[in-house]
C-alpha cells in the first residue's frame, strides 16, 4: 500500500496549484464531464462542485491554501433546474388499487411487495425510506389513521462503497441530519395493508418490514422493478404500457403527493409529509398544481362570499 500511495503522491499536483486560474478552470471543466465524454447533468455537476468546495475548505484549514480560489474566479453560472413531475405519469386512485392488486398476482416475489408499493403510494415514501421501514416505526391502530415515524433511509449503493460490504447501508433521511426523523400519516387503507403484511410475512431479524428473499438484506431495485413491470403488464394495454403512466415505482410517490395537493391539503403540510422544502415542492409539482386551478378558484369564490 505504501508503494501505491507514493506513486499517487509523485503523480499528483500540489494543492496550491489551484490558486492558478488556468488550472482551476481546467478542474471545473473536468467536473462537468462524465467518463464517457458527455456532459454531466446539472445535479451531478452541482454535487461534484460541492465536493471540490469541501476539499478546498479542508486545505485552507490545514494551511495549504491561503484562501478559496473559487471566490476569485469568474465563471459562467450553470442554472440548476429541478425536474418537474409530468402529470401524464401520475395514476389515479382506481389505477393505483388495480396495480397493487396486480403486484400480489405477479408471481412468487409479488405478494411480499404489495405493502412496499402501497407505502410509496399511500404515504409518499421514497424507495430508500420504505427499505428502511421497521415495525418499530409503525404507530398504527387496528384500523383507521395512524403514523409512520421515519427514522432513516437505506439507499441502494455499490458494495465497494459501504463499510459492511453490503449493497445498502442505513443512514439519515434525505436532506436531514443524523437522528432527525419525519412523521408521515398512514391512511386507513395502508394501515390494513401493513397489518396483513406483518401477519403474512413478519419482519427481518432486525425488524425491517421488507427483506431480500436470498439473504434478508435490502430488497434490490432490480427485483421490485421487475415486479412492477409485471404488474403494469397485467393492468395496462400495450399502448399504455409504452407511455409514462406509472412507468417507475417512484411514480407512486409522485402520485401520492399530487393526490394530496389536488385534494386540497395545504402545500406546507404536504411538503412536511413528503420531506421537501416548500419551494422545491411547488417547483417539482407545479404542473400538478395547475390542474387544480378551477377547484382552487371555486374555493376562493366560496370563501369570499362567506359560505
Amino acid at each position: 500500500m505504501t508503494a501505491e500511495l507514493n506513486t499517487i503522491a509523485r503523480n499528483s499536483r500540489n494543492v496550491n496549484d489551484l490558486e492558478k486560474p488556468d488550472v482551476l478552470r481546467s478542474v471545473l471543466a473536468e467536473l462537468e464531464t462524465n467518463l464517457d465524454g458527455k456532459r454531466g447533468s446539472a445535479n451531478t455537476v452541482r454535487i461534484r462542485k460541492a465536493a471540490l468546495t469541501n476539499s478546498i475548505d479542508y486545505a485552507i484549514e490545514k494551511k495549504l491554501l491561503a484562501g478559496n480560489p473559487l471566490a476569485e474566479l469568474k465563471t459562467k453560472r450553470r442554472n440548476y433546474v429541478l425536474k418537474e413531475v409530468d402529470p401524464a405519469s401520475v395514476i389515479n386512485p382506481m389505477q393505483a388499487r388495480m396495480l397493487l392488486e396486480a403486484v400480489g398476482n405477479a408471481g412468487k416475489p409479488g405478494p411480499p411487495l404489495v405493502a412496499f408499493f402501497a407505502t410509496m403510494y399511500y404515504a409518499g415514501l421514497r424507495p430508500e425510506e420504505v427499505a428502511n421501514l421497521s415495525k418499530a416505526d409503525l404507530a398504527i391502530p387496528e384500523q383507521g389513521w395512524g403514523d409512520l415515524n421515519l427514522s432513516g433511509a437505506r439507499p441502494e449503493i455499490g458494495k465497494e462503497w459501504t463499510d459492511s460490504g453490503e449493497a445498502s447501508e442505513a443512514g439519515p433521511l434525505k436532506h436531514r441530519e443524523e437522528n432527525i426523523g419525519r412523521k408521515v400519516p398512514c391512511a386507513p387503507a395502508l394501515t390494513e395493508i401493513l397489518h396483513n403484511h406483518l401477519t403474512q410475512f413478519g419482519t427481518a431479524s432486525d425488524g425491517r418490514l421488507f427483506r431480500g428473499a436470498r439473504d434478508g438484506g435490502r430488497v434490490a431495485s432490480s427485483v421490485y422493478g421487475r415486479v412492477w413491470a409485471a404488474a403494469r403488464e397485467l393492468v395496462f394495454t400495450e399502448e399504455v404500457q409504452a407511455g409514462p403512466l406509472a412507468k417507475r415505482p417512484y411514480d407512486l410517490r409522485h402520485a401520492c403527493v399530487s393526490t394530496w395537493l389536488s385534494g386540497g391539503v395545504e402545500p406546507t403540510r404536504v411538503a412536511k409529509w413528503a420531506g421537501h422544502s416548500l419551494s422545491v415542492l411547488l417547483k417539482v409539482y407545479a404542473k400538478c398544481l395547475d390542474g387544480g386551478e378551477k377547484a382552487a378558484r371555486d374555493r376562493a369564490e366560496r370563501a369570499m362570499r362567506g359560505w
